[in-house]
């Protein structure tokens, strides 16, 4: 029997995460008692008695737990921004490539992506990684989220029967340009700046697009929107859980709009290509508290384990 921990388990990725794990009968699940949450000494015996402990944690908690690891044998699944540009650790997004993926496998040490940057990068890593986007593309990025991804101070806002009238409507924020997602968006595609990121939190609970505008005069190769799609078709072929849409994306969204909770409690992602031969537009959609957060969690969880990476997962 498999040996979990999950520090951090009462915020909102711990509590899906063990949503995930409810019919899973090869997984002992490692509990601390309420009034020890916060006792180091508790949390380091249940880490290193364990054999994979996720850490959903603020950074600098999430950085003290991984410094109380003494047991070689304890791998580490951590949901926090602290490592995912450490190139110690393995960035746990395995459909980007055959690395990333056998990264996972054989790692101790996996940091999950951001439920932004999870978006973002299934569309701009394999623009870069086929020749299409040039490292220095002045990428720009829109995004739209439910509330979920706020943590539980942010969700009692929206759930508030007193809230003020703004949360009535899309909230726009990170205006500083100082997104905690940004640094990842960067590293792991190899882009040379950071791009404009546009977030915005929304009145729904989860899911989430991200929109990337594509200027073809800019790009390395001469494309046009069906060989964009294309290459998302060849470079997602046979994945469990990405899905690529047909010609114009109509497929996906037949009434032509682009709904943002439609994969709720699911970890599937869609792609989602439409413009013309001057502007493409590239859309990936999500559940950000799933292929954005704890689903993704648990099929690295399955992945390092050396079983079907769908186990406990929907969709």
């Amino acid at each position: 029997m498999t040996k979990i921990f999950i520090d951090g388990q009462e915020g909102t990725t711990g509590l899906k995460i063990l949503e995930r794990f409810k019919n899973r009968n090869d997984l002992e699940i490692l509990k601390i008692d309420e009034d020890k949450r916060k006792d180091i000494n508790e949390r380091k015996k249940l880490i290193n008695a364990s054999d994979f402990t996720f850490l959903c944690l603020p950074d600098s908690a999430a950085i003290e737990a991984v410094s109380l690891v003494e047991n070689d044998k304890t791998r580490i699944i951590d949901a926090s921004t602290a490592h995912r540009v450490n190139p110690d650790w393995a960035y746990g997004f395995p459909e980007l490539s055959s690395v990333h993926r056998e990264k996972i496998r054989s790692s101790k040490r996996v940091a999950v992506p951001g439920c932004y940057a999870s978006g973002f990068l299934s569309m701009v890593y394999p623009l870069v990684s086929n020749g299409i986007l040039p490292k220095d593309y002045p990428v720009s990025v829109h995004a739209v989220s439910g509330y979920s991804g706020a943590g539980k101070k942010g969700i009692a806002q929206y759930e508030a029967t007193d809230r003020a009238k703004g949360f009535d409507t899309p909230r726009q924020y990170a205006l500083s340009q100082g997104h905690k997602h940004l640094p990842e968006m960067k590293i792991i595609p190899g882009l040379d700046y950071e791009p404009c990121f546009n977030p915005y939190v929304c009145d729904y609970f989860a899911g989430m697009v991200v929109s990337l505008p594509l200027h073809t005069r800019l790009l390395s190769k001469k494309v046009t929107p069906e060989d964009i799609r294309e290459m998302f078709a060849e470079h997602y072929k046979g994945s469990n859980f990405i899905k690529v849409s047909e010609v114009g994306g109509m497929d996906l969204c037949p009434d032509g709009f682009i709904s943002a909770n439609d994969l709720e409690n699911t970890n599937n992602m869609e792609i989602i290509v439409g413009g013309n031969n001057d502007r493409i537009l590239v859309a990936s959609r999500l559940d950000n508290l799933g292929k954005g957060a704890s689903g993704a969690a648990v099929q690295c969880l399955n992945i390092m384990m050396g079983i079907d990476e769908t186990t406990g997962l929907i969709g």
